[in-house]
């Protein structure tokens, strides 16, 4: 049976409230805390950075906490959030000039390594350097905002990201990020992805009636992830 892992984006969080949305929706359920790095450059928006990832550590977040860098260079800021408490950093191949030595660097730092596809860049990137790599992630939308719709052929991509990573006999994990939500997460767990990234699903969706407001919603997703065929 393969584990499955939720991941909220705290792009989606009410920021004026984040700690306590952090804690919250963890204790619902939630496995990772999803963190978007955009910086205006590689992507056209700006986010958050290091001190707030340092900000949530403080606070007593003791999770997962899997940092998506959407920012060009990406190597002078990996330094930082590792030292900041980044448990995972993810990047664009093409925000790097060296593909090996940034994931290198992220090793070095203590951290597990990851590479992020957009809709348009092709698996063959990671072919080379999968002994260095703990995450593949697929865009399912183009990174930037949230609240976009899943684009539909990323559901064949992921069987070829799936099928390469068995391959490889590496331990690898296949995340996706973009659209998810109740209605579409069964059908891409059976395409292949083992973590799901999901902002306005999980953060819109919050409920007063339940104690930590996001019980109904991560149950939803599960209850679809436990009738997938895979």
């Amino acid at each position: 049976m393969a584990e499955f892992k939720i991941a909220p984006s705290i792009l989606s969080a009410d920021f004026a409230r984040l700690g306590e949305e952090v804690v919250n929706v963890l204790a619902s359920g939630a496995d990772i805390v999803h963190f978007d790095v955009m910086d205006n450059h590689y992507v056209p928006n700006l986010t958050i950075g290091p001190l707030v990832c340092e900000a949530l550590r403080k606070h007593g977040v003791t999770a997962e906490i899997d940092v998506h860098l959407m920012v060009k260079p990406v190597d002078r800021i990996i330094p930082d959030f590792a030292k900041a408490g980044a448990s995972f950093i993810t990047f664009h191949p093409e925000a790097s000039e060296h593909i090996d030595r940034s994931l290198q660097l992220i090793k070095a730092e203590g951290c597990k390594a990851g590479l992020v596809f957009n809709p348009a860049t092709p698996l063959t990137l990671a072919e080379h350097v999968l002994d260095k790599v703990d995450r593949i992630l697929l865009m399912s939308v183009n990174p930037g905002f949230g609240g976009q719709k899943f684009i539909p052929h990323t559901l064949e991509k992921l069987r070829q990201a799936r099928k390469m990573i068995d391959e490889s006999g590496y331990d690898i994990d296949l995340e996706i990020d973009g659209g998810v939500n109740v209605q579409n997460i069964r059908e891409i767990a059976e395409a292949g992805a083992r973590t799901f990234v999901a902002g306005s699903a999980v953060f819109g969706a919050a409920q007063d009636s339940d104690p930590n407001k996001y019980e109904t919603v991560i149950a939803a997703l599960r209850a679809e992830l436990a009738q997938a065929k895979i």
